[in-house]
């Protein structure tokens, strides 16, 4: 889901997050193994958002109004293309392994989706 998210929403931030956000309501009353992985996926763009959205409105501050050009802006896109190329890859290769039915965990967000996402108990 990420990555048709990424191809629709590229130049909005928000588009991706939204995406996600519907394909995780969408699954949350699947197994748990679905569920943890949707997530994980909502949570990762959830942290990618706060980036893109920084990066995007600071672009926008610098081509319509009268913020400058400076060695800081350049370093923070450069890392979040980084970061969004990680993600990317990460996400290619987590779908592939889940499709396979193997478990894959991201760093952090990996620890985070335990601590949120529980498997379903039996009350008898």
């Amino acid at each position: 889901m990420s990555l048709v998210a990424v191809v629709a929403g590229l130049p909005l931030p928000i588009l991706n997050l939204i995406a996600t956000f519907f394909f995780y309501v969408a699954n949350r009353n699947k197994p748990y193994f679905v569920r943890w992985h949707c997530t994980q996926a909502l949570l990762s763009q959830f942290a990618l958002f706060f980036m893109n959205s920084y990066s995007f409105w600071w672009t926008v501050s610098i081509l319509f109004g009268d913020v400058k050009f400076t060695n800081e802006y350049f370093a923070y896109v450069l890392t979040v293309i980084v970061v969004n190329i990680i993600e990317l890859i990460s996400t290619i290769y987590a779908a592939v392994q889940v499709r396979k039915g193997i478990h894959i965990k991201f760093f952090f967000f990996g620890g985070l989706t335990d601590l949120i996402c529980k498997p379903k108990t039996l009350h008898l």
